[in-house]
């Protein structure tokens, strides 16, 4: 089957090359693109340090998460069909393969298309808007209640209700299980959504971490985690050729959203939730220098760092965009390693 993955990969890899170029002339066509104006969080402050770094990104298409979220969509579903029209024994550790399927493709559409919204808010908004795309609390919301069905489905479908901690083994939680999925899945989804604020950078990093996932998946004989994965791994490979600096696309909420939900949501079906942390260290470290700066602002009216996400603040301090998006996958590669040697612990 090694064989066959790396081939799914590949395929994968030349789809997705050879729309690529024609998709991001397309989103120039339909001026779906970054616009050089002032920006706002979404609690309507504006972000003059992002613009300041930012501003000569205007007029970069977005949306080239949700190229690869229909390429990841169509080809996993085809060739789900090719394996059972001839006869590819597909495995699962869980007793319905079909409703696996089900809940990685809900994850990565359902939240694709809140963030495909923000996008298009964020784009094409009138200027007299009070916010830039959707408030946070009504984007937390939706996202609460895409967690919540995925969560609930992952329970009683799948009857996962445990987590595997390293070093301590399997513990069951019960209908626990439901809250903490949620969270993770909450929690990843925003932290990608942070983190993809620089050329390459949180595709890079998620493309290294889901190296990992999916040599895990294949440990335990996975075929639809592993299928998945490899083709997103191959689409993820082509939007990462075009979004290193100088990046010709941006991901977009559409992707980000999407991406980091799925992430989560992969953990959660491998009993690896607290692996997650590990391996996706950077996506932690970013929303927690932006949790801390937040935290601060309102509690002690000041803030903790000069800007935040760390990333931001790292600019600030001088270091060129290409300089930490490198050294964050290498602290990515590291983290991964690590995390791999402690899932394959005896």
């Amino acid at each position: 089957m090694t064989s066959l993955y790396l081939g799914i990969l590949l395929f994968s890899f030349f789809v997705n090359s050879f729309l690529m170029i024609p998709y991001i002339n397309f989103l120039y066509k339909l001026k779906f693109q970054r616009q050089q104006q002032q920006t706002k969080d979404p609690f309507g402050r504006l972000t003059s340090v992002f613009d300041f770094f930012h501003k000569k990104k205007a007029g970069v298409p977005v949306g080239g998460g949700f190229l690869v979220v229909c390429t990841t969509t169509v080809l996993l579903i085809l060739f789900l069909f090719l394996f059972y029209l001839f006869g590819v024994p597909i495995s699962s550790v869980f007793t319905s393969a079909i409703k696996e399927s089900v809940i990685v493709l809900f994850s990565l559409i359902s939240f694709s298309l809140l963030g495909l919204y923000d996008d298009i808010k964020k784009t094409f908004g009138t200027k007299k808007q009070e916010f830039y795309g959707l408030r946070l609390r009504h984007k937390l919301i939706i996202q609460l209640l895409l967690a919540f069905i995925i969560s609930v489905w992952i329970y009683v479908w799948l009857g996962i209700d445990f987590i595997n901690i390293p070093f301590l083994g399997t513990v069951q939680l019960g209908l626990w299980y439901i809250p903490l999925a949620l969270f993770t899945i909450v929690a990843f989804t925003n932290a990608f959504n942070i983190t993809d604020g620089l050329d390459g950078l949180a595709s890079g990093v998620l493309l290294v971490a889901l190296f990992t996932l999916w040599m895990i998946s294949y440990a335990i004989l996975d075929t639809i985690l592993s299928m998945f994965m490899a083709i997103w791994i191959g689409g993820l490979i082509t939007f990462l050729y075009f979004n290193v600096y100088p990046a010709r696309i941006f991901l977009g909420d559409t992707g980000a959203l999407s991406f980091g939900a799925v992430f989560a949501v992969i953990g959660l079906l491998l009993g690896k939730p607290l692996l997650l942390p590990i391996i996706g260290f950077i996506f932690v470290i970013e929303a927690g220098s932006s949790l801390v700066q937040l935290t601060s602002k309102h509690l002690l009216k000041k803030k903790f760092f000069p800007v935040a996400p760390i990333h931001l603040y790292l600019q600030l301090k001088g270091w060129h965009e290409s300089k930490i998006v490198f050294r964050f996958w290498l602290i990515t590669i590291i983290c991964s390693v690590f995390g791999l040697w402690i899932a394959f612990l005896k």
